[in-house]
């Protein structure tokens, strides 16, 4: 059976009878996944780059700006 619920959200992505929105590599036209419009716009504006998602998500985790101690009473702030 076909994943019908959004990748990243886990949300429903179309309700019946219409089939769900695709996603598509547009180098290569693979379909990784179903997207809900939201979604894809989300993922589209970090333009599919793992490594920009990641830091927001470390950003939203609250995990960007933690020092860390390399001595006692040393931190070092993430460059």
């Amino acid at each position: 059976m076909p994943r019908t619920s959004c990748a990243p959200s886990f949300r429903r992505a179309a309700s019946r009878p219409l089939p769900p929105p695709a996603d598509h590599d547009h180098g290569t036209g693979k379909v990784p996944g179903v997207l809900r419009p939201s979604s894809d716009a989300a993922l589209g504006r970090f333009k599919d780059r793992a490594d920009v998602m990641g830091r927001a998500a470390a950003y939203l985790e609250g995990n960007v700006w933690k020092p860390t101690l390399v001595a006692p009473g040393v931190c070092r702030l993430p460059s």
